[in-house]
């Protein structure tokens, strides 16, 4: 009889043992759901959601409602306080370093017959209370370019202007309004604007102030993956329109960067490549993909110009890289087709300047070769560097001596633009030292030094065949 019991006892402790893990992944998700909603949003709910499937991460969101689901995701992009003042009257802006976001989890009116107004109702206020601000992510750089757009909190005695359209999503209202420079469109607008609206699964309608149809052209596809829905430009539009939330700006991280922990949370710059390579239709997710080692040079004709150019052509060649030169043309504002082409290389060479902005589009393990100027150090490795690390591929920096620079022609060996440039950006500030090191200084490269830097980058690249 204590045998069978111990048997029994034996029996019910293997049983346990089997089930704990299926328990605990059962609990999980609804531990860190709670743990979100009670902590500010500390543990990013993406991060937890990536263990599943993208069937139960849609079963999920379908067991919210689409009332929970719009909320849920609105309440995501505040913190704190904010998140406090959001659930108390429905309206909040997180105020970061750079960027300003402002979220109405209430039902809003937007009319966008003159300046963009979005009425929210409020039943706790007294008074009206007005915000304003311009939805673009850097708003330390003051751009008055960009059309500011009023926030109005109205009590019972205000009556709004009456719907003309209704909708069933939230609106993300921003500004393309300064446009015509790759890195800053990246920077301040489609990574912007990745961060603050990918997490809603192309449940959103886009405003776009300052429309232009260039960037509409050149960022259509990028904006199509991010919401369902055609894109309302307020200048031709000039209606009202009824939505069951808001939000007035982009959440900004940092230069070229994502913080997977800052708002919303769990977005890094993997996942942001990995939705341009959606986006844009892009074939080589690897640099082992690529049969043949392709190098593309981006080729100034103003400024930061190679002088000796056709001799660093011949040079890559020689050394067995099949080379596509980029000069200013149709094919680099075409991002559709420039993205693919960029993608489709392995090596990419350029002298400072937004045009490394493209690396994004290199597959990973690719090599980027940066010709950093003189003066040009700090803005070399924090916009370019940095990126490239962060996404997968391999940073090659190639340090030009004062001796490749023009300046040196310029100002004289000993000047203190070549021998203190810190001085040059402490004592004319940075206009000054942009006018110099950025408008006046071209490079003739140093061949023998600049032929080590290619042979480490053909060597990465082809290193891939035989792994």
């Amino acid at each position: 009889m204590q045998k069978n019991l111990w048997k029994m006892e034996k029996e019910q402790r293997r049983l346990i043992l089997r089930a704990t893990p299926i328990l605990f992944l059962l609990v999980l998700p609804f531990f860190c759901l709670a743990f979100d909603f009670f902590w500010g949003n500390r543990i990013p709910v993406d991060r937890w959601m990536n263990y599943f499937s993208s069937t139960s991460q849609t079963s999920f969101n379908k067991t919210l409602g689409e009332q929970e689901f719009i909320k849920f995701h609105l309440r995501r992009l505040v913190r704190g306080e904010d998140r406090r003042n959001l659930d108390e009257t429905g309206f909040a802006c997180d105020r970061a370093v750079h960027s300003i976001v402002c979220v109405s989890d209430k039902p809003v009116r937007i009319d966008t017959t003159r300046n963009v107004t979005v009425y929210i109702p409020s039943d706790q206020a007294l008074e009206e209370k007005e915000t304003v601000i311009r939805p673009y992510a850097k708003q330390e750089d003051e751009l008055k370019v960009i059309s500011p757009v009023r926030m109005l909190q109205y009590i019972n005695t205000t009556v709004p202007p009456a719907c003309q359209y209704e909708h069933k999503v939230p609106a993300v209202i921003f500004s393309s309004g300064s446009t015509g420079n790759v890195f800053h469109e990246m920077n301040e607008i489609i990574i912007p604007l990745f961060i603050t609206t990918k997490q809603f699964q192309s449940r959103v309608v886009l405003i776009l102030e300052d429309y232009k149809p260039s960037f509409m052209t050149k960022y259509g596809k990028v904006l199509s993956k991010l919401s369902a829905y055609e894109v309302i430009n307020p200048a031709a539009n000039q209606s009202v329109h009824c939505f069951p939330g808001s939000v007035v700006g982009l959440k900004y991280h940092d230069n070229l960067a994502l913080n997977s922990s800052d708002i919303p949370g769990g977005y890094a710059m993997p996942d942001f490549r990995h939705f341009l390579r959606q986006a844009y239709g892009l074939k080589f997710t690897h640099v082992s993909q690529i049969t043949k080692p392709r190098l593309m040079l981006l080729s100034r004709t103003n400024t930061r110009r190679f002088l000796n150019e056709e001799e660093m052509i011949s040079l890559m060649k020689e050394i067995g890289f099949q080379v596509i030169v980029i000069r200013r043309s149709k094919v680099v504002s075409d991002l559709n087709k420039f993205s693919q082409l960029i993608n489709s290389c392995n090596v990419l060479v350029g002298a400072h300047g937004a045009g490394l902005t493209n690396e994004i589009f290199l597959p990973s393990g690719a090599v980027m070769i940066q010709v950093e100027l003189i003066g040009t150090e700090w803005a070399s490795n924090t916009y370019y560097g940095d990126t490239a690390h962060a996404m997968g591929v391999r940073y090659l920096r190639y340090k030009i001596e004062p001796e490749e620079s023009s300046l040196v022609k310029l100002y004289g060996r000993n000047h203190s633009v070549i021998t203190d440039q810190g001085s040059v950006y402490k004592n004319g500030g940075y206009r000054a030292a942009r006018t110099i090191y950025l408008d006046q200084q071209n490079v003739r490269v140093n061949l023998v030094r600049f032929r080590e830097t290619l042979v480490e980058a053909l060597s990465i690249v082809t290193d891939w065949k035989g792994k």
